[in-house]
């Protein structure tokens, strides 16, 4: 059924209603928050035990074991847990190379913290397109706009309107779904660019078989409160390159050198080292993390189930050849149903289940919007097209098709 013929025989509300309906169907008519933790295995052992051991700040067993069980599921060589996913991205950046007066291509559909953690490089973001496919950086418009404004001088790119060097790349897993890394990792070989990726969200996602944040030269994850398994906060670098890798943890570690009770430092680093405290929880959390999957995988089958008759939107799916967390469900206005969007969210909402927009683009926030971009007809469609529902590992076992062999409780 074409969608304007739908929307002439149903106004805003009546179809905000049927996207209330639908959630309620799958979940339930008590209120859901968009994404909530789940604490059920080991959690409450393992923070006992750095209570009972004092072992609670950075140094500690549970930072050592989190760095090597996080390692051993993504297929990383090396891991370094941080306090959090920002903090990853600042220390991959630095690591990477990137300068003072530099600029950094990031996606204008993102959360602030990847452009954020530019500008504490003394960078430039420069914003570019996404896909509408995975949401991620579009690697077509990214190529085409370095064709337009980039040189290539002596094997280093350049804007040539800005005149500034274009030093890295840092492409995002929107929503846990993997970006197109084959085309991203093309561009950064022709251009000269570093590629560093932005997996915060993305943790449990594979691309063609490989686990998102081991493509570039560095991934960065988070683990905020909100994220598919939680330390409260932190966050992970993950790199196969021992020497960054051992670069990582000295300036995260405010670079103090090795000594049994001297404060020696080589160089200005950060304090940014995970306490034993949260990697104890994470520890927790990575035992379940396979469950957690299962859950967010069963929650969209019912959820693209609920939603199937609706059609003026889509329920996001994972791109071909991938696979997704699924870290947040997320519904897909056509184009021409965009001004539903703001009726749903107030609807859902009041109904008790959270939903939210997409986040404004980057170029539109005051302090970026002096930034570089490239044409962004496709984000700036995407902003108002995109609004997510309830992702909560627990609301799979409120589906009755899937709680009966999900070990939820």
């Amino acid at each position: 059924m074409n969608s304007n013929y739908f929307n002439s025989n149903l106004n805003r509300a009546e179809t905000a209603k049927l996207v209330v309906s639908a959630i309620q169907r799958v979940i339930g008519d008590l209120p859901a928050g968009l994404h909530e933790p789940r604490f059920a295995g080991n959690e409450w052992h393992y923070v006992k035990e750095c209570l009972d051991t004092t072992f609670v700040s950075s140094v500690g067993k549970f930072v050592d074991r989190f760095e090597s069980e996080v390692a051993a599921y993504t297929g990383a060589r090396h891991v370094v847990a941080v306090v959090n996913g920002t903090a990853a991205l600042h220390i991959a950046l630095r690591l990477a190379g990137v300068q003072p007066g530099d600029e950094v291509l990031t996606p204008a559909l993102s959360f602030v913290a990847t452009a954020n953690a530019v500008s504490y490089c003394g960078a430039t973001p420069h914003f570019v397109d996404c896909d509408e496919s995975n949401l991620g950086m579009c690697p077509v418009a990214v190529r085409d706009h370095l064709r337009s404004i980039g040189e290539l001088r002596q094997g280093v790119c350049f804007n040539r309107i800005t005149g500034r060097r274009i030093s890295a790349m840092v492409p995002m897993h929107t929503f846990g779904h993997p970006a197109d890394m084959n085309g991203l990792l093309s561009v950064a070989h022709d251009f000269s660019l570093q590629l560093i990726e932005d997996a915060a969200e993305s943790l449990g996602s594979k691309y063609h078989g490989c686990h998102t944040g081991t493509f570039g030269v560095m991934g960065t994850l988070s683990f905020n409160g909100n994220k598919t398994i939680t330390t409260g906060g932190g966050g992970a670098i993950l790199t196969n390159d021992e020497e960054l890798a051992r670069r990582a943890k000295h300036i995260t570690t405010t670079a103090k050198l090795p000594h049994r009770w001297a404060y020696e430092h080589d160089e200005i680093g950060y304090n940014y080292r995970m306490p034993n405290i949260n990697a104890a929880l994470g520890c927790a959390q990575l035992e379940q993390i396979q469950v957690f999957l299962q859950a967010k995988r069963s929650l969209f089958s019912s959820y693209a189930e609920a939603f199937s008759n609706i059609p003026c939107m889509s329920l996001l799916n994972e791109p071909d050849g991938c696979s997704s967390n699924f870290w947040l469900q997320t519904l897909r206005l056509e184009e021409a149903d965009a001004s539903l969007r703001e009726t749903i969210l107030m609807t859902a909402n009041d109904a008790g289940y959270s939903a939210r927009p997409v986040w404004s683009l980057m170029h539109n926030l005051k302090h970026f919007e002096d930034c570089p971009r490239s044409p962004l007809p496709l984000a700036e469609s995407l902003e108002c097209r995109l609004i997510n529902i309830p992702s909560s590992v627990t609301l799979a076992a409120r589906c009755g098709i899937d709680h009966n062999h999900l070990d939820l409780g």
